[in-house]
This record gives structure tokens, C-alpha cells and sequence, in this order.
């Protein structure tokens, strides 16, 4: 949350595309002055959303198939850079349907954009809010269930395979609980397509003592040569 007060700060990165879970309504954030191309926001309070941010030649736009019933996972066309491609932006929520909160939105996605996720450049990126060590709790959908099926569509975690990461014991973090250090947990990804694995070049996460202050989540930076 509070994206206006860390916006600076992950703008020295120079991001092609930026999603920003938690992220109050960009009407509210004029004053960071981002000079993005295209700016996509969902949600109902518009104090948190999803925000998807452009720069340069990209532009996005939510496709028509949305389904505004999964929470939240957004499928956007990204048009007008070196390649165009599919991009599902996730930030995946607590739900009344206790059988399908957090992971179990994102399992329901994979199936319900089926067809997209077949295409060639696909990237899936956001907040899963899930990790393979609570499978037990998400027994219908569970973390692993999902990667699994994602496998099956040829779409594969960035992170775990620059660093040869088993799913559920990563040594990097992507958030820190209460943002103290002794409870690290990684449960931000990005997933992506054959094409794009093909082209990464380099995978980071921001170190904790550089964002402590700053947010209770370190950014995942996903780089590709074009």
C-alpha cells in the first residue's frame, strides 16, 4: 500500500511494465509524476486496487474476456513494444469461498483463460499470496496444483528456473510478515511462456534492508533481452 510513497523508488529501475497490487486509484498519484504510457486499475475501494503501468512504446489494454468474478486476476493485451503479448496481472485475494482464496482465484483463472494461455507470449506476474508449503490448506486448488497445470500449458516460474528453485523451499524472499526479517516467505511470481524463457536474462529481488521502510513486499524484477 501507500504506492505514492515508493513509486520513486521503483522508478530508478526503470520498469518497461509495472504491477502494483494494493495500489490506491492513480488519480491519487498524480503527484509522482510516473509519465506512464497506459495505466490499467482494478478494484472496488479505490484506496486499494491493481495497478498495471506502461512505459515507453507499450500500451495496455484489459481484454474483453475479463472475468471480474476471479479476485484479482486481469488478462491485458501489451501492444506496441518489441513483441506483443498476453499479460495476466494477479493479485490473488481472500474470497467468502474459503475452498478458493488466494491461490484457489489464481487456479480458477488458469482454467477459465485456458485458451489464451495456450498462446506464445504469455507472462503471468503479480502477488500469488500463496507458496507450496500451505498445500495442505488448498487441498481443491493447492499452490503446487496450479504450477503443475501451468507446466502442462508450457508457462513456467522465472524465478525457479534462473535460480533453480524448488517450489516451497526458494531462498529468496518476496515478503516479509509484519516486515520483520525472521518471517521471510516468497509468494510473489513470475510466470511465463516458452518464448519468454527463451529470452530471460536476469531475475532480482529487492533486498529486504532497502525496503523494510519502504513496504512489506520486495519487488520481483523480471529482465528479457529483446
Amino acid at each position: 500500500m501507500a504506492f505514492r510513497n515508493k513509486g520513486a523508488l521503483i522508478q530508478m529501475d526503470q520498469p518497461d511494465i509495472l504491477i502494483v497490487p494494493e495500489c490506491e486509484h492513480p488519480d491519487n498519484l498524480l503527484s509522482l509524476n510516473l509519465n506512464a504510457t497506459s495505466t490499467l486499475w482494478y478494484g472496488i475501494n479505490r484506496s486499494k486496487g491493481l495497478a498495471i503501468f506502461s512505459f515507453g512504446n507499450y500500451h495496455l489494454n484489459l481484454m474483453d474476456v475479463h472475468n471480474k468474478e476471479i479476485k484479482i486476476v486481469c488478462p491485458i493485451s501489451v501492444t506496441g513494444g518489441d513483441v506483443d503479448f498476453t499479460l495476466m496481472a494477479v493479485w490473488a485475494q481472500r474470497t467468502k469461498d474459503r475452498d478458493y482464496r488466494h491461490i484457489g482465484q489464481v487456479w480458477k483463472a488458469v482454467y477459465y483463460y485456458e485458451e489464451i494461455l495456450t498462446e506464445k507470449k504469455v507472462i503471468i506476474a503479480g502477488d500469488f499470496n500463496s507458496n507450496a508449503i500451505w498445500d495442505k490448506k488448498h487441498w481443491l486448488a493447492s499452490h503446487s496444483m496450479t504450477v503443475k497445470k501451468l507446466s502442462d500449458l508450457h508457462i513456467h516460474s522465472a524465478y525457479h528456473s534462473h535460480f533453480s528453485q524448488i517450489q516451497g523451499k526458494e531462498i529468496h524472499p518476496t515478503f516479509y510478515l509484519y516486515r520483520h526479517a525472521n518471517k521471510p516467505y516468497h509468494i510473489d511470481y513470475c510466470f511465463i511462456s516458452d518464448y519468454f524463457m527463451e529470452r530471460l536474462t536476469g531475475v532480482e529481488i529487492g533486498d529486504y534492508q532497502n525496503w523494510k521502510t519502504h513496504s512489506d513486499h520486495s519487488p520481483l524484477i523480471i529482465n528479457f533481452r529483446t
